[in-house]
Order: structure tokens, then C-alpha cells, then sequence
């Protein structure tokens, strides 16, 4: 089942115009554009197998979008061979602590590397402090499982070398908040960390996902995917980094990248309501 969202309304500050921040270079909401839809300016680019060459055919861009894996490769590249060379990133030159990273993204058709495993796959890795392939930093997941028909967009990663506090269901395998009888998990274990189960996202259907990476230094991150909120973690160790964008398994869109920056925390249930 595809399931089609529409409607929504994503605006934060339409319901908390107190935290409005004025920008004299964007529009009056606050936040700024780091796509500029023409090119990768204030962006890097990495690939496992460091070609930098291939790394601007993986991350092309085209029509005011970021468009990996486009024509230029068959519609299976290396498919479950085990190379899994193009597995990267594009990342920002810049460092980001207290911020609302902002971004859309849709499927397309084409399949790569190690797709059997994890079929459509891709994520947003921030406060990266490493930023090898894989890199260690707390991922924002981007999945969708379509032999199973799950959503994984919003799933937490923790890879070694970060730390956060997550509340879960009893089985600590899914987030649920301590509102709603989420107990702090206990083990630390697992690195990943399955989102709230949710109707509202847009699988393999050509339409667009809104997402939200609400981050507050080493306070809490908010995952937020069409509008609700289906993942957070406390106690974020590291607190700032640089972000990246990924190729993996799958064509991917990515577009209308914006961020909206803070100078001091704001409490998490603004964004809870």
C-alpha cells in the first residue's frame, strides 16, 4: 500500500509565532535556503570509494533538486554485488548546534548496491564530528521497506562513537514517548531505533515527504516526517557537527533545503503540541 499524504500543514511557527526569527537574506519565517538549487556551493561531497569524479554524477543536480542516482546509471548499479562504492554523503561545510533543518524528499525507481538488505535507503546523518563513509554522527533515517510495506523514515541510528537517551515501548524497540508510558531504555544495545508507527508518508509514488530535524545542541532531536512527530532522543553526545546528505541503495529527490538556526534552547514541548 502507497500511502499519499496531503494537506498538511508543516508550518511550525503558523501555530508559535513567538519563536519567529527575522532574516534580512529570506523569507520573514527565518529560514535560510543551503540548496540553492543550482549547484552544491557550501556543500561537499563523499564516497566510500573516494572518487570524486563519480560523487558529482551520484549527486547531480537537476531542476532545483538534488537527484542521486539519476539517468546517467542503468536501473540496477551493482546491485547486491557487496562493492557498495557509491555509498556517500553530501555534506555541509558548515557546523550547526541549535537548529530546525528543514528538507524534502521523494523515490524514484532505480536500485544500487546493497539493496537486498535494506531495499529503498538513504538518511541524514547530524552533529557529525567524523565525516568518514560511514560517518559518526545521529542519522535521521530515510526507508521504506516495501516488501514488508513499513515506513522507516525517522528511525534514530546510533553508530559507535555517539550516545543519546531514547524512550521506547516495553520491548525497547519502538519510540514512544514518557507522556504516553515510554520508559527510558535500558541496555543500549541496539544502534537502531525504530520511529512511531505512522500513515503519513509517501512510499514508492513519486510524491514528496516533509521533514523535520528539530535539534537543540546536546539537549534532544526531534523527528519529525509530514508534519508528526515519530522519534526523539535526549542527552546528545556529540552536540554540533556538520550534516550530510546520503546516497545508499535507492534513487532519491532531494529539495527545498532550509535551516532555521537558534541561539538558545528552545524547550522541546513547543515542538511537542
Amino acid at each position: 500500500m502507497f500511502v499519499c499524504c496531503v494537506g498538511f500543514n508543516f508550518s511550525i511557527h503558523a501555530q508559535y509565532p513567538e519563536n519567529r526569527m527575522k532574516s534580512s537574506s529570506v523569507k520573514d519565517d527565518g529560514f535560510v535556503d543551503l540548496f540553492n538549487g543550482k549547484n552544491l556551493d557550501g556543500w561537499y561531497l563523499k564516497l566510500r570509494n573516494g572518487d570524486e569524479e563519480l560523487a558529482k554524477k551520484v549527486f547531480a543536480v537537476e531542476k532545483n533538486m538534488i537527484h542521486v542516482f539519476n539517468d546517467s546509471f542503468p536501473g540496477e548499479y551493482k546491485l547486491n554485488t557487496g562493492e557498495n562504492d557509491t555509498h556517500g554523503l553530501f555534506y555541509s561545510k558548515k557546523s550547526y548546534s541549535k537548529y530546525i533543518l528543514r528538507f524534502q524528499y521523494k523515490w524514484g525507481k532505480r536500485k544500487a548496491n546493497n539493496f537486498d538488505k535494506w531495499q529503498y535507503d538513504a538518511g541524514v546523518y547530524y552533529h557529525v564530528t567524523n565525516d568518514k563513509v560511514w560517518p559518526v554522527g545521529i542519522e535521521y533515517q530515510i526507508r521504506y521497506d516495501h516488501i514488508n510495506k513499513r515506513n522507516h523514515t525517522g528511525d534514530l541510528i546510533r553508530p559507535e562513537g555517539v550516545d543519546y537517551d531514547w524512550y521506547c515501548d516495553k520491548n525497547e524497540k519502538t519510540y514512544l514517548h514518557p507522556n504516553q508510558g515510554g520508559k527510558l531504555e535500558q541496555t543500549k544495545k541496539e544502534w537502531l531505533h525504530f520511529a512511531s508507527p505512522t500513515t503519513k508518508y509517501n512510499a514508492v509514488n513519486n510524491q514528496w515527504n516533509q521533514c523535520e530535524i528539530i535539534v537543540m545542541g546536546n539537549q534532544y532531536a526531534i523527528h519529525k516526517l509530514n508534519g508528526e512527530v515519530v522519534n526523539m532522543a535526549y542527552n546528545l553526545n556529540p552536540g554540533a557537527g556538520v550534516f550530510g546528505f546520503q546516497s545508499e541503495t535507492a534513487e532519491i529527490y532531494y529539495r527545498n533545503i532550509k535551516i532555521k538556526e537558534f541561539d538558545e534552547v528552545i524547550p522541546a514541548k513547543v515542538f511537542l503540541k
